[in-house]
C-alpha cells in the first residue's frame, strides 16, 4: 500500500485552492535532499495532506499521487490530483500539541516540505 505524505506549500505561490482549480499539477520546486527522497518514494495512489505555510500554518486539504517519474533522481516528477478540503483545518499548534506527532518530521524538522505520515497521523488530520 502506498504511504501517506504531507506536502507543504506557500499559499501566495500555489495554494490548495489553486490545486483544486487546476485539478492536477506537477509538484515541483522541492530541493531539500530529504524531501526529494520522500518524493522519490511516493507511489501512485499515495494519500496526501496539503499544508499551507506562511501566515496560515494549517493542514487544509487532501490530494493523491497520480504518477511518479523518477528519471532524474534529483528532481522526480510527481503528478498529484486534488481531492477535497478538510472538514476542519488543523493548525500547526494543534499538531504540535498532539503527542502522536511527537516523532514526526513535521514537528522535528520544521523546514521539511515533504513529510511522511503514518496512517494514524493521516486519519487524525482528515478525521477519516
Amino acid at each position: 500500500m502506498p504511504g501517506d505524505y504531507l506536502l507543504k506549500t506557500e499559499p501566495s505561490e500555489y495554494s490548495f485552492a489553486d490545486l483544486q482549480r487546476d485539478g492536477v499539477t506537477v509538484w515541483d520546486g522541492v530541493t531539500n535532499p530529504a524531501a526529494v527522497k520522500h518524493l522519490r518514494e511516493m507511489q501512485p495512489g499515495a494519500r496526501l495532506i496539503i499544508y499551507e505555510t506562511g501566515d496560515h500554518k494549517s493542514a487544509v486539504g487532501t490530494a493523491s499521487v497520480v504518477s511518479v517519474e523518477p528519471a532524474d533522481p534529483k528532481k522526480p516528477v510527481v503528478k498529484i490530483k486534488a481531492a477535497k478540503s478538510l472538514a476542519q483545518e488543523v493548525s500547526l499548534a494543534q499538531i504540535k500539541a498532539d503527542p502522536r506527532f511527537a516523532d514526526s518530521p513535521l514537528v522535528r524538522q520544521g523546514r521539511l516540505s515533504v513529510v511522511p505520515l503514518t496512517a494514524a497521523q493521516y486519519k487524525i488530520l482528515t478525521g477519516y
